[in-house]
């Protein structure tokens, strides 16, 4: 694995954390900043809460001095304000591309693919778990859990390996051979476990009852879901510090989209960005859709499901983040939708054979449902729009590989070359 370097730069010694406590998204209790995350009041999940006047010393040129990493927003970050305890691997400010071929195949005006596959371990993931291993280091942590579907684990594992510290990664059996061979090498303690993701995530809920680590998904949720607002923030700091009319964004547990629309609403609140209205909409696979459907039924139940498709980095059948991301996109306007597994192969090759971006499954659902979106008329062809390629696709080559076959084979010669129509 090959990191470009950060920019150095120094911190400026009037960059505070931000955050000042926790607090509850449904009830609003309020709780120390400290590794939980279920309000005992109500059982709902907790968010960080932030000093908005500490936020507010955050400007466009302070950011822009920072490092071409995620980095560069830590006054708008919970962890990471120490340089000496930040835990990264240079994870962040990754390409925004524009996608000029693909949107003239779907008839669209505007299009950029956010590409986070040029992240250390190529996938999104890097982001979170940077913020949430400075959190866990900050809060005197050495070994960190996690469950995953692939990329978290992989992630993880590099970034402990980094640090120095233990890493103990719990993965569905059936995970794809490219996502557990790079997370072995790492080096840390990978185990399998017999069931899906939901099944590794009780498990892992349970263990982080037993064990003193922090669990990156679990316990330091907080800290950790917040390291998605980045991509946010840069995709508006790449159009020139401006809001997108329209993003589509994959939905595994829903808080990546969460995250992105909190992101806008912060720049905004601040006076970063023109507070310009946004859509958002969501992207799943039809085999694990249980936020699609509560949103095609119209309700704000999140019914489980049991997983069965090959966009295994979303498969979770139980999306902690379901109801908000139901909120987000009929508040934003915009609309949850799913694809099946053919459409799903049918978006990746028409990402790479349009833009040269190989995206993974996830990749795949997402341009998927932009082309159903467009088709059913919920997404405005002429507004500008960005979507998210969340992870690359040397990580879930078996969907590929009955159809990613060579053009012909023939023997070494100018007559065979010929005599099989190459050259016309």
């Amino acid at each position: 694995m090959t990191v470009a370097p950060e920019r150095v730069t120094t911190i400026s010694p009037d960059v505070v954390n931000p955050a000042v406590s926790l607090s509850c998204r449904h009830c609003g209790a309020a709780y120390p900043l400290s590794p939980t995350h279920v309000c005992i009041e109500c059982f709902a999940p907790l968010e960080i809460a932030y000093d908005d006047s500490a936020l507010r010393r955050v400007t466009r040129e302070s950011i822009e001095a920072g490092p071409t990493s995620l980095w560069r927003y830590v006054g708008l970050l919970p962890a990471g304000h120490d340089p000496a305890r930040r835990v990264s691997l240079g994870a962040g400010w990754t390409p925004l591309r524009p996608a000029t071929r693909l949107a003239a195949e779907l008839g669209m005006r505007t299009l950029w693919v956010k590409d986070d596959t040029a992240n250390p371990t190529h996938s999104f993931k890097d982001r979170v778990v940077s913020v949430a291993l400075s959190a866990a280091r900050e809060h005197g942590y050495t070994t960190v859990a996690c469950a995953s579907t692939g990329n978290l684990a992989q992630s993880v594992a590099a970034h402990a390996a980094s640090a120095g510290l233990r890493s103990v990664v719990l993965i569905p059996h059936d995970l794809e051979d490219g996502k557990t061979v790079s997370t072995a090498v790492y080096g840390g303690t990978l185990v399998a476990i017999e069931g899906n993701y939901d099944d590794v995530n009780r498990l892992c809920s349970e263990l982080s009852g037993e064990y003193e680590w922090a669990f990156v998904n679990v316990n330091v949720r907080p800290f950790y879901a917040e390291g998605s607002k980045t991509l946010g923030y840069e995709v508006a700091e790449q159009l020139g510090w401006r809001l997108p009319e329209q993003v589509v964004v994959p939905i595994a547990s829903g808080s990546l989209l969460t995250k992105i629309d909190k992101a806008f609403g912060e720049l905004g609140r601040l006076g970063l960005v023109e507070p310009t209205p946004y859509r958002v909409f969501g992207a799943q696979a039809q085999g694990c859709n249980p936020v699609a459907a509560a949103f095609a039924r119209g309700v704000d139940t999140v019914a489980p499901v049991k997983p069965s498709t090959i966009a295994k980095s979303l498969s979770i059948g139980n999306p902690a983040d379901g109801p908000y991301a139901l909120d987000v996109a009929r508040r934003t306007g915009g609309a949850i939708t799913d694809v099946t597994d053919s459409e799903i192969v049918e978006g990746i090759r028409l990402l790479a054979r349009t833009e040269g971006v190989f995206g993974e499954t996830a990749g795949g659902v997402t341009v998927a449902c932009l082309r159903r979106l467009l088709r059913e008329g919920l997404l405005d062809p002429d507004a500008e729009t960005v979507i998210f390629n969340t992870g690359d696709g040397l990580k879930t080559l078996d969907p590929l590989i009955p159809t990613g076959r060579p053009t012909a084979t023939i023997r070494p010669s100018l007559s065979a070359f010929e005599a099989a129509g190459l050259g016309d």
